[in-house]
């Protein structure tokens, strides 16, 4: 089996980024003593570039995954209940 893409988090793009912007250090430097591709790291700095640090994540992608989260629960627990009254219809328990 192959290994698959690294997933990197947004904070660790945007310090990379940040460095590649400000530092001396070639890209190529920066992307090497950070393990990642030039390429990606040149398409990080393009997105940053022209869209800020919301691209690589932010808080209104918390707030749906939380939302998620929370409808998630709620039909598991509705499903928790359905399952109890299921089973003490049967006369199991």
């Amino acid at each position: 089996m192959g290994k698959g893409r690294k997933r990197y988090t947004p904070d660790f793009k945007f310090r990379v980024v940040m460095e590649a912007l400000q530092s001396d250090k070639t890209m190529a430097e920066i992307a090497r003593a950070y393990d990642v591709h030039p390429v990606t790291l040149s398409n990080w700095k393009k997105q940053f570039e022209e869209q800020g640090s919301e691209i690589f994540g932010g808080k209104d992608e918390v707030k749906q995954y939380e939302k998620q989260v929370a409808d998630l629960e709620r039909i598991l627990g509705k499903k928790e209940v359905e399952i109890a009254l299921l089973k003490n219809i049967l006369g199991e328990r």
